[in-house]
């Protein structure tokens, strides 16, 4: 356990017996809590860890009884996007994670043609000094990421050790429930089922992703059709057993089943219109983004263990849909 603070910006650590022997940077890893072996490694090259006061530069150095070691800890520099006031719909928040309800419209992270107005901006303006500082900025660490305009629940680590923990359940996928809730064209036919094929770039258009033969990544889309629209559209549940880019947008346009406002998916008017009736079809044929929800996250708590789940449901452009629609019927 850690012995003292011996100022806001410093750790110290006695060595026990039973710690002699372990690498300086695995022995500090499992003292230092939120701080992890990486960014530990990086401070004792630096020069800000000492032993007995005297600077070691050794990761691999082992460790012994009754020294005492020392951590410098600078202040976390501004990271590069400036914190902005945009309003949240925070779903739940401690010290070590926060979990919003994006809206469709807004940006994970600034990019070329973003570069702020970003969840990023407003998660720094939000969190404020509660952003420990990952990889020595204070920035919030974003674990996955949903598309411009996909709405629905995220998660961000504001601790570096909370980001790798997450980051690792994220990568493994075991314990990790993702569901969407989509509306697509044309009526699935089985009712249930997988889409299971690799997705890579599209050999003819770089910017799209697809399923492809050759260079893609696994992915596997289990669906299930909760409610049908005749044969022109469908309400749709996606559950992830992958992560990959545009997976369910490529899944779905892959058997057919394009989402109804896809941009980049949805290259001209499905054939299925022709069974919605008026005034539903023009509404759908004219929504202007993929109707994409994500609606359920859930993950075990990076620190505690415990299982958490978090429910959103879709925004009102989205029910608006679906009322027409029922409106029809």
């Amino acid at each position: 356990m850690a012995d003292s603070l011996t100022h806001s910006s410093d750790l110290s650590f006695t060595a026990l017996p039973a710690d002699a022997g372990q690498r300086l940077d695995a022995f500090l890893a499992g003292r230092a809590g939120a701080l992890s072996r990486s960014r530990l490694k990086a401070l004792i090259l630096e020069g800000r860890v000492s032993r007995n006061g005297a600077p070691t530069q050794e990761p691999a150095e082992s460790v012994v009884a009754g020294a005492v070691y020392e951590i410098e800890l600078p202040p976390p520099v501004p990271a590069l996007p400036q914190g902005q006031e945009i309003g949240l719909d925070v779903l739940y928040e401690d010290e070590a994670l926060i979990v919003i309800n994006k809206p469709a419209g807004m940006v994970v992270h600034p990019a070329p043609g973003n570069p702020d107005g970003t969840l990023v901006n407003a998660l720094i303006s939000h969190c404020g000094a509660s952003l420990t500082g990952i990889g020595g900025e204070t920035r919030p660490g974003i674990v996955h990421r949903l598309d411009k305009d996909t709405s629905g629940v995220m998660v961000a680590a504001k601790t570096e050790l909370a980001l790798t923990r997450l980051s690792s359940l994220f990568a493994g996928r075991a314990g990790l429930e993702r569901a969407y809730r989509a509306l697509c064209w044309g009526l699935p036919n089985p009712l249930a089922g997988d889409v299971e094929g690799d997705i890579g770039r599209d050999p003819r258009e770089r910017k799209r992703m697809a399923v492809v033969a050759r260079n893609g990544k696994y992915a596997l889309t289990h669906y299930k059709v909760l409610q049908g629209f005749g044969l022109g559209a469908a309400m749709v549940s996606c559950r992830l057993a992958t992560g990959r880019t545009h997976q369910i947008r490529v899944h779905m346009a892959h058997i057919g089943h394009p989402l109804v406002g896809d941009p980049v998916y949805l290259r001209r008017k499905p054939g299925a219109a022709k069974f919605v009736p008026e005034p539903a079809r023009g509404l759908l044929l004219d929504f202007p983004r993929q109707a994409l929800h994500a609606e359920t996250l859930g993950f075990k708590h990076p620190m505690t263990g415990a299982m958490l789940r978090f429910d959103a449901p879709p925004p009102p452009d989205f029910m608006g849909l679906l009322d027409a629609l029922l409106a029809c019927a």
